[in-house]
């Protein structure tokens, strides 16, 4: 298959004003990678790479453009396939943000590369591919480069977008800037979706072949160390545990204004006891640099916190026990928090966010309650609400009765709990898939 044909004078004229706004914009974009990094140290390592330089590297590769940590983590299973039916490749993994290139580090074997992926420039996106010279390029989820694909298409570099999803506000959005993202998606030699809909939406979208493939996400196996951990810190706690489950801005907020008095009327209505359990509250933010904000949010609340981050190496002490909050402010820990949990809250889903991947939830077997902004999981969040993995709810206040409610439904709990893993090993299989169409398209 050749590559896509040539673009109009207008969609060529397009690319030429994207291209001239970012180089314009580079000092804004150093300057923004500079605060980042003040938190973040890695966002100021190998910043040559950002603008494609880099010392080359043997061709053939396959190459994967994991944007941050879900998207890294997605990717997992489908490298982990590559290699089982190509045992002699070799990966090219770039990023662009710090979470997912440190979550990255964990994939790379003897042979690989990780870079950051260069600014989206023609200058800087020419140097990538001809250090490069990948055979394949993998783009995961939702990224769209359109001088990065240009480039791809004139080299000879076949592009796959996997585990594609497009939902209906992301298209009506690129319907706005046709020009520029129109020729993009031609030059897509492969989509892999997630779901029938998404499939239909980025046919619309101009992407030339789509293919339903599933959703990566329930190939990835909960971590069980982690899990058994989490359990185990459950069981010593003695007190139920509520999560707030990668939380957006907003989201703490509103659920901490609720908790001390609905967490102290559940206490009380537990029998006529003179010390009432009331049940703790587990935050795990979304972004590692708000993990300050969130601990001062607490704090203002007048709720006693206690920070992963500041436990022992045995985990949390008799007075950690004691405390109203535990904030999550660490990483790739999300099996251990799940494995702490009675109930979850799927963050993103309070504010029109689009919720955040609800199904490492369904895999750790934790009831999950889902606020009304589902829509970047549309099929998994319906899904999952057929099966009785989970329950729908309107606001922050119901979502905080239905979580006491069912501490208070041992049954009920149990139940969901069974049909969420069986609603995750269900859907698992889209990492063979994936990875058949890819390597079919190697050069």
């Amino acid at each position: 298959m050749t590559p896509p044909s040539g673009d109009s004078w207008r969609e060529r004229l397009a690319r030429g004003f994207f291209s001239t706004v970012l180089r314009l914009g580079t000092p804004l974009y150093l300057l923004r990678l500079m605060r980042r990094g003040r938190a973040e140290p890695l966002y100021r390592a190998h910043l040559p790479e950002r603008f494609g330089f880099g010392l080359e590297v043997a061709p053939g590769s396959i190459w994967v453009h994991a944007v941050s940590l879900g998207e890294t983590r997605a990717a997992a299973p489908l490298i982990e396939r590559l290699r089982q039916e190509r045992p002699d490749m070799r990966l090219l993994l770039t990023h662009t943000t710090a979470t997912g290139r440190e979550t990255g580090q964990s994939l790379l074997r003897p042979g690989d590369v990780q870079r950051w992926l260069p600014f989206d420039t023609p200058g800087a996106v020419r140097r990538f591919l001809l250090a490069t010279r990948p055979a394949v390029g993998v783009l995961m989820e939702t990224e769209i480069w359109p001088n990065l694909q240009h480039a791809a298409a004139q080299a000879g570099v076949p592009m796959v977008l996997a585990n594609a999803r497009l939902s209906a506000r992301s298209l009506r959005r690129g319907a706005r800037f046709k020009w520029l993202l129109a020729p993009a998606a031609r030059t897509l030699r492969l989509a892999l979706a997630q779901t029938g809909e998404d499939a239909q939406r980025l046919t619309q979208a101009g992407v030339p072949e789509v293919q339903v493939c599933g959703n990566l996400k329930f190939d990835l196996q909960p971590d069980e160390t982690l899990l058994a951990q989490g359990r185990a810190w459950r069981a010593r706690l003695g007190r139920p545990v509520v999560m707030l489950a990668v939380s957006r801005e907003g989201e703490e907020a509103a659920l901490l204004a609720l908790w001390a008095a609905l967490s102290a009327e559940f206490g009380a209505a537990q029998g006529q006891r003179s010390d009432p359990v009331r049940p703790l509250l587990l935050i795990v933010p979304r972004h590692p640099q708000r993990f300050d904000d969130i601990a001062e949010l607490v704090r203002q609340s007048g709720l006693r916190l206690a920070r992963r981050s500041a436990f022992a190496a045995d985990g949390p002490s008799d007075a950690d026990a004691t405390v109203d909050v535990w904030l999550g402010d660490s990483m790739r820990e999300m099996a251990l928090y799940y494995g702490l949990s009675d109930v979850a809250l799927l963050g993103g889903s309070f504010e029109p966010l689009g919720g955040q991947n609800l199904i490492e939830a369904a895999a750790c077997g934790v009831p999950l309650l889902m606020g009304p902004h589902t829509f970047n999981f549309a099929e998994a969040a319906t899904l999952s609400l057929e099966a009785g993995a989970a329950r729908r709810v309107e606001s922050m206040d119901q979502a905080v009765t239905q979580a006491l409610t069912l501490l208070s439904d041992p049954a009920a709990r149990t139940g969901m709990a069974a049909a969420a893993t069986a609603f995750a090993a269900t859907h698992r299989g889209a990492a063979q898939r994936m990875a058949t169409r890819i390597l079919a398209l190697m050069r």
